[in-house]
Order: structure tokens, then sequence, then C-alpha cells
């Protein structure tokens, strides 16, 4: 059986910034690390584990508070990036139109942020977690058998 299985031709896996940036697992780089996709109206969750590997997440309890200081450095980012964008473009000093742009930009950004700060930390900031070419040969429900 295992014969079989090492014969079998195993498919390149993705690179770290590929895996990042289509929120794949840091540990196999197959499953899926949320629910649906990033802008739908359904709800906006992530997996406990892996699907492929089985890899939880949330390594500890609170492990994700951390993604909202990954977050907040995002936000602070794109809300400067926009301000100065804005500056340029419009040359305006109305306050009111970069409430209007800073405010309705942090709402459209929101889901991304949330996503891409779990990723970040998970694959980025988080010593010790590397990507496993082991748990990547065969998904966690064909080892359960």
């Amino acid at each position: 059986m295992t014969a079989e299985i090492d014969n079998i031709p195993q498919e390149k896996p993705l690179s770290q910034f590929k895996a990042a940036l289509e929120c794949k697992c840091p540990k196999c780089r197959k499953g899926d690390m949320f629910i649906g996709k990033m802008y739908s109206f359904g709800k906006k969750k992530s997996y406990t584990n892996c699907p492929y590997c089985n890899f939880q997440f949330e390594m500890e309890p609170g492990y994700f508070y951390v993604a909202m200081f990954v977050s907040y450095a995002m936000n602070v980012a794109q809300m400067v990036t926009l301000a100065v964008a804005t500056y340029v473009l419009t040359g305006s000093e109305s306050p009111w139109l970069y409430i209007a742009i800073l405010l309705g930009s942090a709402f459209i950004l929101s889901p991304f942020n949330f996503r891409y700060s779990r990723v970040i930390l998970l694959y980025w900031l988080t010593p010790n977690l590397h990507y496993d070419p082991e748990r990547a040969k065969r998904p966690y429900r064909e080892l359960m058998k």
C-alpha cells in the first residue's frame, strides 16, 4: 500500500507568498483557512482546524487577539496612504471629505484586514511555525483510516 502511495506524483507545493495570498494553511499550504469568500453576505469565519491536515489554527486560547494589533497597523497604513492620496489628488482641506473617504475605506477594507491580519500572524509572526511537506502528502482523513 505504501509503495502505491509513494509512486503517486506529488504536485509542487505553493510558495509561501502565494499560499498566504490564497489564505491557505501555513503547515500544508493546501487547506483553506476561511469559510466562504472574503466579500460575501455570509458569516466571516475561519476554520478551527485545517480541513486538509487538521492543523489547529488557534494554537492557544486568545491567540488571534494579537491579530488585532496587526489589523490596527494595516488600518493605519491604509488611512495614511488614503489621506495623502486624497490630498494630492483633490488638494482639498475639507475635513468632511477626509472623514467620508477614511471611514468608507475602513468599512470596505475590514473583511480584507480581518483575513490578512490572521494570515500575516500565522505566516510571518509566529515563531516555529513552518511548512511541513509530510502534512501536505495526504489528507488527514486518509491518515485516520
